[in-house]
């Protein structure tokens, strides 16, 4: 049996592991296709956790307030009668993991992924959803390697609307299948640390974002993508080539990326830089508060942006956020000493 103490610096190790690219044991399959849900990292962990974060901690799925949870038990629920009626059916499993992952049962959706790509490895869908899985459980090198399969696939073919799993206020979906493979795909590589690759796949994301939301989305990762590679003035004519004005009137869920790229552009700092300023304990807590300590970091004020992405990771319940993410990212490489 493995000591406790052993054991977390196992998992640890892992989570570095994971960060820098790095890979324990054998190489993966090179063919994606029979790519199998990693086993390494999940046996390894405590009952119930889904992931190790960057910093070495076992992550639970979070708590979801009561009504909440209900609701997405009971979608769950109908998305496994839709799955027993029609198991090799490709929608009906593509909702069936998605269900698990609104819950945070990753590793769950994660298998039904796996399983829909054995039964359907040319939909590329399938790959986008397991990617995205991965990302959430630190699997970058998984995710990427899911999207690289992802984007072979859509070559040529003629975008579609994704639905979305919980629906806007407005009920509009805002986001397609090219978009999200694109998105993702980049943010795999900016959380790596891997800016130069993320840096090409956001160019063709932007080409690829249709809705005003996923212009907005993609826009504010490109910038800081080419901030962080040092292109100052390419980031600035990329700015200056907004017209967020225009864009504004019909942003329905991205108002944090809005208003993150109102700060680039005016080139100012935010107020409230102080390290009591409360993000809020949200997914769009979690993205203006990375966007605010990225700012820092590309401006060299990396005691602030430290500050700032301590604070990110102290609310546990968003640990599956992108901006979450990429502030334990950044954390892991500045407690490393890696700088920026």
């Amino acid at each position: 049996m493995v000591a406790p103490r052993t054991l977390f610096s196992l998992l640890a190790l892992a989570g570095i592991l994971a960060l820098t690219g790095c890979e324990a044991g054998d190489e993966a399959p090179a063919d994606q296709e029979e790519t199998q849900t990693p086993d390494r990292i999940e046996d390894a962990l405590p009952e119930g956790a889904q992931a190790l974060s960057l910093l070495g901690e076992p992550l639970f799925p979070p708590e979801l307030p009561q009504e909440a949870r209900a609701t997405r038990e009971a979608q769950l629920a109908e998305a496994l009668q839709a799955l027993e009626a029609d198991p090799e059916g490709a929608d009906a499993l593509i909702w069936a993991g998605r269900r698990y992952a609104y819950l945070g049962e990753y590793r769950k959706a994660i298998e039904v992924f796996s399983e829909g790509i054995a039964q359907h490895p040319e939909d590329a869908r399938f790959y986008r959803h397991r990617g995205h899985r991965f990302i959430s459980v630190r699997e970058f090198d998984n995710a990427i390697a899911d999207f690289e399969r992802a984007a072979e696939l859509i070559a040529g073919t003629e975008d579609e609307v994704e639905p979305d799993g919980q629906p806007n206020a407005l009920g509009i979906p805002t986001s397609t299948l090219h978009f999200n493979i694109w998105y993702h795909f980049g943010l795999a590589h900016f959380v790596k640390g891997d800016f130069e690759a993320a840096l090409p796949i956001y160019e063709t994301c932007m080409e690829a974002s249709i809705h005003p939301d996923s212009k907005v989305a993609t826009a504010h990762w490109l910038y800081m993508t080419l901030r962080r590679l040092g292109h100052d003035e390419e980031a600035r004519s990329f700015m200056a080539g907004l017209d967020l004005d225009a864009l504004a009137s019909d942003v329905i869920e991205s108002g944090s990326y809005l208003d993150l790229l109102r700060l680039y552009k005016a080139s100012e700092e935010t107020e409230g830089t102080d390290t009591d300023t409360v993000y809020a304990e949200s997914m769009d807590g979690a993205a203006l508060g990375y966007g605010h300590g990225n700012f820092y970091l590309y401006n060299g004020r990396t005691d602030e942006a430290r500050a700032v992405f301590e604070e990110i990771v102290a609310a546990k319940s968003q640990w599956a956020a992108f901006g979450y993410i990429a502030a334990e990212a950044d954390l892991a490489r500045l407690g490393a000493g890696n700088g920026p």
